[in-house]
């Protein structure tokens, strides 16, 4: 029993680490390799995990020397063009000037439902307003719609709005996050100084709490329980 739950807890960390090495990324948005990588190191891991009569070096060597070569043909794909194109495909205009480019949607076995699909969640429901389309190489698709159609920008219409920043948690689920309080130069006299102001006797009555650069304060209590 010991035994399978130490192979299982080596495989499980040697797995992250592989999905660590290839990004962040969700699965569709992974390239070809990168899948069928995480598909074969997945399979590799679950027969160590379930047959104790197979060596653990069995899986392990299988899984580093995948994450070795997936290493080395991200470094290929970086240096050459021609051999990210050959590994991960092109790009594909699917749709130019609002019309539908069907050569380029059967080379790609593309179908329409699917094309409107991509439309309708990137918010655009009529064809004639795409200027252009692309098929991207994780199969999602980009859409550009004609200058006409893009939303209004506050630096076209002249205005120049406040650049609030990123906003910093300083309390999570009850707790102060010390740490990022002193990136923020904030004290916890200043911290205790806001819950006041707002009624709160008690930072664990605080489920989120968040200041940005402009020292905006955005703060919601836990609900109560009956």
């Amino acid at each position: 029993m010991i035994t399978a739950v130490i192979r299982t807890i080596i495989l499980y960390f040697l797995i992250i680490l592989g999905i660590r090495l290839m990004g962040k990324r969700q699965i569709g948005e992974l390239e070809p390799s990168e899948l069928v990588l995480s598909l074969i190191i997945a399979d590799l891991a679950a027969v160590p995990m379930q047959d104790f009569g197979i060596p653990l070096l069995m899986g392990i060597i299988p899984i580093l020397t995948l994450l070795c070569l997936s290493a080395i043909l991200s470094v290929l794909t970086v240096k050459s063009i021609r051999f990210r194109a050959l590994l991960c495909s092109r790009p594909s205009v699917v749709i130019q000037d609002g019309k539908i480019l069907e050569g380029e949607m059967r080379k790609n076995r593309f179908t329409v439902d699917e094309l409107l699909e991509e439309l309708r969640m990137a918010g655009v429901t009529d064809l004639s307003k795409v200027k252009y389309a692309v098929l991207e190489t994780t199969g999602r698709v980009s859409v550009l719609p004609y200058a006409a159609e893009q939303p209004v920008t506050h630096q076209a219409m002249g205005f120049k709005p406040r650049e609030a920043g990123l906003p910093t948690v300083v309390v999570s689920d009850g707790r102060v996050l010390s740490q990022n309080l002193r990136a923020r130069r904030l004290s916890r006299g200043w911290l205790e100084g806001e819950l006041r102001q707002r009624g709160i006797p008690d930072v664990r009555q605080v489920f989120l709490m968040t200041v940005d650069e402009k020292d905006t304060v955005y703060l919601a209590r836990k609900e109560r329980t009956p």
